[in-house]
């Protein structure tokens, strides 16, 4: 049986670095330096990743990689302290970037945080990337080897005869071939796991030892859990308040945090007036 691949942001643009950050900048003549040290004294992510580049237009400054297997409401808030945390450590200007893999729904994906206190305004840009929206050439031309992985889910690679090609690739180069689960697991979202194991010619257990597989793992049980609280305080709100307490509802949920749920749920039982209830919600 194979072993778990390092699929790491690290390990994946280490790949091919150069072809990486003209990518992520669409900047031609932009240089790669090295990649850094993301860790910051409070903050240390596996996703995270920066680069220090250089250009002759715009000097030096740091990319700052972001992967995220889905887009979360708190990215905004994330890619500007980690914008902020990498240019306080490196004394370089950032260019963040944020990599969404999987659609999580229609909902548009602002590429600015703002914020604004009696005034005082804080905003940071970033460039957002979408690899469902990435046309799946662009990876076999470039070349970029850091997305042969994500193939399937790239536009144009649901099929079998470019994941059929993209393993090849994969098998062809010995930095790549340990990705193969990565390959696999994406397959799966497009193709018949059968097809899957067929094309891979390995034991589909392999695939559930990928850190990828285990993250959509939890992600399901949290949101089965998310769902079950929605319904418990829905349920809570009509027979103790009634239609004015089913109002709450549309605030409710907007919030994904399952201890603050749980904290809504348990108020319900202990305050007498929704106007109490909202106030814990806002």
């Amino acid at each position: 049986m194979s072993k778990p691949a390092d699929i790491s942001t690290k390990r994946l643009i280490s790949l091919a670095p150069d072809n990486w950050v003209k990518w992520v900048t669409q900047i031609p003549d932009v240089i790669v330096g090295e990649i850094l040290n993301s860790e910051f004294q409070w903050v240390s992510r596996q996703s995270d990743v920066l680069i220090r580049v250089e250009n002759p237009q715009y000097g030096k400054f740091l990319i700052v990689n972001e992967l995220q297997l889905r887009y979360k409401p708190e990215m905004p808030r994330r890619m500007r302290a980690y914008a902020a945390l990498a240019e306080e450590k490196y004394n370089l200007p950032t260019y963040p970037v944020l990599i969404n893999i999987l659609k999580g729904s229609n909902t548009d994906i602002p590429t600015t945080y703002t914020s604004n206190v009696a005034g005082l305004r804080a905003t940071q840009d970033y460039r957002v990337i979408n690899l469902w929206e990435v046309d799946v050439n662009t990876v076999f031309e470039t070349p970029l080897p850091s997305l042969i992985p994500f193939v399937p889910i790239l536009k144009g690679g649901e099929n079998e005869v470019v994941i059929r090609e993209a393993l090849q690739i994969l098998r062809q180069d010995e930095q790549l071939n340990q990705l193969e689960t990565v390959l696999a697991f994406f397959a799966t979202f497009v193709i018949e796991s059968a097809l899957v194991q067929e094309i891979m010619r390995w034991d589909m257990a392999v695939l559930r030892e990928s850190p990828w597989y285990q993250e959509i793992l939890r992600e399901g049980e949290t949101r089965g859990r998310r769902e079950e609280l929605y319904s418990g305080i829905e349920l809570a709100l009509e027979i103790k308040f009634g239609t004015p307490g089913l109002d709450l509802m549309p605030i409710i949920y907007q919030i994904t945090d399952l201890q603050r749920l749980k904290v809504i749920q348990q108020a319900i039982k202990t305050l007498n007036t929704v106007e109490e209830l909202q106030r814990v919600c806002d």
